[in-house]
């Protein structure tokens, strides 16, 4: 009640997906704009001239704290049978705070873990990756969660120029934004077959670049343009200080 409180006494407003938004205009009656992370015209340029490169090992990068775990377990599980049946060596990057090894689903054979990065040093290090990770809950045991989350990995794996192997609930913000934008593999069963057969296709593609590259560029300029958000907050910070001048005249 006081975040619905602030929300609709406030100046200006954002969410950081358009569900959210409309859930507080619902909720408020008050409208916001969608604000997150975003990519800069560097991270674009580099996304409009990137190639394919050749990789000796299917690297998948994950990035931040796991928040579903069991999904993330699942995950792990069927990527340890299927690695035994692709042709390439797969692993699993972590970057971020927390570590992993205690869990019973962590393989030190096959799972790097590199600590958190600085920015530059996190970026430089998901454009060696051939894939990022981003997993939502299978149910809809926290549906506010699955509807109104945007992990900023997304965004960090776009910007790198890696194709997403998104997995959650069909409703939750992420899996739609994934299913408007062909930027990866769409996975939203839990069942351990269907998920094996989607991964292995999707890791046995000789050119995911190629397939899904264009899509992550109209993702990237479409959703997440730091530059056009700018804008946006700029003109919504003239408005207030319009208003503000004005009553002032008064």
């Amino acid at each position: 009640a006081l975040q619905e409180r602030l929300y609709a006494s406030a100046n200006t407003r954002d969410a950081i997906c358009q569900p959210m938004v409309d859930d507080l205009r619902i909720r408020t009656g008050c409208e916001g704009s969608v604000a997150r992370a975003g990519l800069e015209p560097e991270d674009l340029d580099f996304l409009s001239s990137k190639t394919e490169m050749h990789i000796e090992a299917i690297r998948i990068a994950y990035a931040g704290t796991i928040i579903v775990e069991k999904e993330f377990a699942l995950f792990a599980r069927v990527l340890a049978q299927l690695r035994r049946q692709l042709t390439l060596p797969v692993t699993i990057e972590f970057f971020g705070d927390h570590s992993y090894r205690a869990r019973e689903w962590f393989d030190a054979s096959w799972m790097n873990e590199h600590g958190n990065l600085p920015a530059a040093e996190l970026s430089a290090e998901l454009k060696k990756c051939a894939w990022g990770f981003a997993p939502m809950g299978l149910t809809d045991d926290k549906p506010r969660y699955n509807r109104f989350s945007l992990p900023t990995k997304f965004v960090s794996y776009l910007a790198a120029g890696l194709p997403v192997i998104t997995f959650g609930h069909p409703e939750s913000s992420l899996t739609k934004l994934a299913q408007v934008y062909h930027v990866g593999p769409c996975i939203t069963s839990g069942d351990p077959g269907v998920l094996s057969r989607e991964l292995s296709d999707a890791l046995s593609e000789s050119s995911p670049l190629s397939k899904y590259g264009p899509e992550i560029l109209r993702c990237a300029r479409n959703e997440f343009n730091m530059q056009r958000m700018r804008v946006v907050l700029h003109s919504c910070f003239e408005k207030c200080a319009a208003t503000t001048r004005h009553n002032a005249q008064k």
